[in-house]
């Protein structure tokens, strides 16, 4: 009963989280792990932390053929496309938490990755995965990009206000915070303990890939919005803040006609609260929620909105789940968990 889900890129963090989520879902079930070089090893030799360990991941082309009714992949970038067309063109359905289709145009794409797109004609056909503001388009559909982590918490926040006129696309500015775990669990030697603890550290300055990303989903009409974005590597395991400066429309607009147009815009969605303080990452860890807050600052004319998540649940995972679960036409909150952990 119910379906079964083929988890490509089991073995990263993002991979070990959709296990978890999957297995404790009502209605979705492991049907095949896959991952490249933990090919053969059992789930307990990657994810000592999860039940079911005597579960071996395949290589992925074994674990492609399998009969599955959705795949979800967790693949670094490029490796997504060629996996993706082939089980489509099986007729499966696909959600790729991955950066290979998130982009609607193939010159927002180049701008991104600096190489050309192997499969053009896709670029715009994926439904955008971020379920509280393009729901539509993600339900029953068999293909769905989910953003980014950063493009999540940025877009969430700012998007609404952009809509109702309240703030102006230029110039945004976007100053992030980010846990290790969004660098991924493969060795690096910027994400040791000893180059991380204790220290902060801007990276990708000027050039990160998700500003592109953040831009396209921040585009109100007509309007293509500026962004200058900023990510921080701090020494924590996971979460994200991002802090997201916005010009005001009107010197008469107020915090309260900002958080009164985010809570229109969210009141309705499960998993996006705005509250009456700034958020901190320790309060949504393991949830798949995102929490905002949104003052004013009159002095310059400039609306803040603080956006914290868990970058590998309503960053990645959680929000993979979401998205599944409305392309399969399930409640969007089955399998996700609303409450954090504390401590």
């Amino acid at each position: 009963m119910g379906y079964g889900v083929g988890i490509f890129g089991a073995s990263g963090y993002t991979g070990g989280e959709l296990v978890r989520l999957v297995d404790g879902h009502p209605e979705f079930r492991v049907e095949v792990l896959a991952g490249s070089t933990s090919a053969g090893l059992a789930l307990r030799d990657v994810h000592p932390q999860l039940s079911g360990g005597d579960r071996r991941l395949l290589a992925m082309e074994q674990a492609a053929e399998h009969n599955i009714d959705l795949a979800i992949l967790a693949l670094p970038h490029g490796a997504s496309a060629p996996l993706a067309m082939n089980l489509l063109d099986r007729g499966i359905p696909v959600v790729d938490l991955g950066s290979d289709f998130r982009m609607d145009t193939p010159d927002r794409y180049l701008e991104a990755y600096g190489s050309e797109h192997a499969y053009p004609d896709q670029l715009g056909e994926w439904a955008f995965g971020l379920p509280e503001l393009f729901e539509e388009s993600i339900v029953g559909a068999d293909r769905v990009a989910v953003p980014g982590c950063y493009p999540t918490s940025a877009i969430l926040a700012l998007r609404p206000l952009l809509a109702a006129g309240l703030v102006t696309p230029k110039p945004i500015t976007i100053d992030s915070m980010s846990g290790a775990s969004g660098g991924g669990r493969s060795a690096k030697p910027n994400l040791t303990f000893g180059s991380i603890d204790e220290g902060v550290t801007a990276y990708g300055v000027l050039t990160h890939r998700h500003r592109p990303e953040i831009e396209q989903g921040l585009v109100v009409g007509s309007q293509e919005p500026t962004v200058v974005f900023t990510p921080h590597l701090v020494p924590m395991q996971r979460g994200i803040l991002s802090t997201c400066h916005a010009p005001m429309a009107s010197s008469g607009t107020s915090a309260g006609d900002l958080r009164e147009v985010l809570e229109a815009s969210y009141g309705k969605s499960p998993f996006v609260e705005v509250i009456d303080r700034p958020p901190q990452t320790r309060w949504v860890i393991g949830s798949n929620r995102c929490l905002l807050w949104v003052g004013v600052d009159p002095r310059t004319g400039t609306a803040l909105v603080l956006s914290a998540l868990d970058n590998l649940i309503k960053g990645a995972a959680g929000q993979g789940v979401q998205c599944a679960n409305l392309m399969l036409g399930l409640p969007e909150t089955a399998g996700l968990e609303l409450n954090g952990w504390m401590p």
